[in-house]
């Protein structure tokens, strides 16, 4: 086993989605031919996880590579010291890796080089996919704990008809965190068209305040928009994710994708003057504060809101990014990370037991006591904590009333590496909608051929 160096502890259950978000890119993955994984059969079939109640004989020492975000460090340490309580003769040694594109790259870097730690937490979807799991992550498709995970998270870890991933955390939303103060200052209602929500900002602006919030210093959170739109591009073009895929639709071409970009291009004007020196952390702090009333954001960002002021947390407010008809206001829905063995690791079934805690309400028990959800959890029995903030509660009624969809992420493999440098374009004003549109489709052709799909 690799030894892992002793930095922080982190985790990237919650806050990993900044980093997906960054990196949303993904080059090819490594073409190394395969080791054997120690976890196979002669046959090729993956050895089952032990039961529960089977602790290893020896003690045995594994390695856990997560990001090191804020809310990350709490999360890791609950979860480790609660499975090495439940495995005393498991020892998990924790190491961290930056966010954004750097994390990104690193992770890719370990892979090519065969020195992954036995565990690691990484993004679902598309970027998982671009790692090229058959080569890089143990199949968890008959692990007992499947049988626990809800099935609308599994394909967002499934490659070939194999399941690589155990879900870290919960599911989190794509929209608008609003400051409730200045809202009822002015007499605001959320709104439920992007019409409705256009004529909020001009009455912020009209009162000398800051409409939205940019921090483009960290250029990742340009995205948000454009990415949470996608609810109102599937319920106006159900097929686009499949056509998307199949190259047989563009964001050029299919006006209800353009829109989303069409968006973004009306909020310039609307955003705090330093917008392009602002990090996501100050942004978070804006709106707390009061200093700004609109955040496009995920609600992953609640845990770091709760944690850095906790007296105003109360007073920040959630809403799905508007589509321009009420009858079509529904939310865009993030998966959880998610946790992955290392398939050439050397102790395989240590792995396995660690990414089944993690995926297990007990795993989930001991997360929810440091770090608060940011959306219902994706395991059958896990409850969100009697404490949730409401800003998490508000996206419930979305869900209750089947008005959710997940992010293109999810359904496609194909996100281009270069949307936030496009999306940072259109948000400062320096590219038109219709131009970023297209630039995009460009930009996604790579990609798309060296996952070698079909019509491309």
């Amino acid at each position: 086993m690799r030894k892992a160096k002793r930095f922080g502890t982190g985790l990237i259950c919650l806050t990993l989605f900044g980093s997906l978000l960054a990196a949303c890119g993904g080059g090819a993955a490594t073409t190394s031919e395969p080791n054997e994984s120690a976890a196979a059969d002669p046959n090729g079939t993956t050895a089952e996880t032990p039961s529960d109640n089977a602790a290893p004989a020896e003690k045995v020492t594994i390695s856990l590579l997560t990001d090191n975000t804020q809310d990350a460090v709490a999360g890791a340490k609950a979860l480790i010291e609660a499975f090495q309580a439940k495995y005393p003769n498991v020892t998990v040694e924790h190491e961290t890796r930056p966010q954004g594109s750097e994390g990104d790259n690193f992770v890719k870097t370990r892979l090519a080089t065969g020195d992954m730690n036995d565990v690691f937490f990484y993004n679902s979807g598309s970027l998982m996919q671009a790692l090229n799991p058959e080569l890089n992550m143990a199949d968890l498709t008959n692990e007992p704990f499947q049988a626990d995970v809800v099935d609308s998270f599994k394909p967002t870890v499934t490659f070939n008809g194999k399941i690589y991933g155990a879900p870290v955390g919960s599911t989190m939303g794509g929209g608008w965190f609003y400051n409730k103060k200045i809202y009822a200052d002015l007499g605001l209602s959320v709104p439920k068209t992007w019409d409705e929500l256009m004529a909020n900002n001009d009455k912020i602006k009209a009162a000398g305040m800051t409409p939205i919030i940019g921090s483009y210093k960290e250029t990742w959170t340009s995205q948000l928009i454009m990415l949470a739109d996608y609810y109102n591009v599937q319920a106006q073009v159900p097929t686009f994710a499949d056509d998307y895929t199949a190259n047989k639709a563009k964001y050029a071409s299919t006006p209800a994708a353009l829109r989303s970009f069409e968006k973004l291009e009306e909020t310039v004007g609307y955003m705090n003057k330093d917008f392009l020196a602002t990090t996501y952390d100050g942004g978070l702090k804006m709106l707390a504060e009061g200093q700004g009333a609109h955040y496009p954001m995920l609600t992953f960002a609640v845990p770091a809101i709760v944690q850095n002021s906790p007296d105003k947390i109360d007073d920040i407010g959630f809403f799905a990014q508007p589509g321009d008809s009420a009858d079509r206001n529904g939310l865009t829905v993030w998966m959880p990370g998610a946790a992955y063995v290392y398939k050439n690791g050397e102790h395989i079934e240590e792995a396995k037991r660690f990414a089944a805690f993690v995926a297990s309400v007990e795993g989930i028990a001991a997360l929810s006591k440091v770090s608060k959800p940011s959306g219902p959890y994706v395991v059958k029995g896990a409850v969100m904590p009697d404490d949730t903030p409401q800003v998490i509660l508000d996206m419930l009624p979305y869900f209750e009333n089947d008005r959710t969809a997940p992010a293109l992420e999810f359904l496609s493999p194909i996100k281009g590496p270069n949307l936030e440098q496009i999306t940072v374009e259109v948000g400062s004003g320096l590219r038109s909608a219709a131009d970023a549109a297209a630039m995009y489709d460009k930009d996604v052709e790579k990609q798309a051929q060296q996952l070698g799909l079909e019509g491309w």
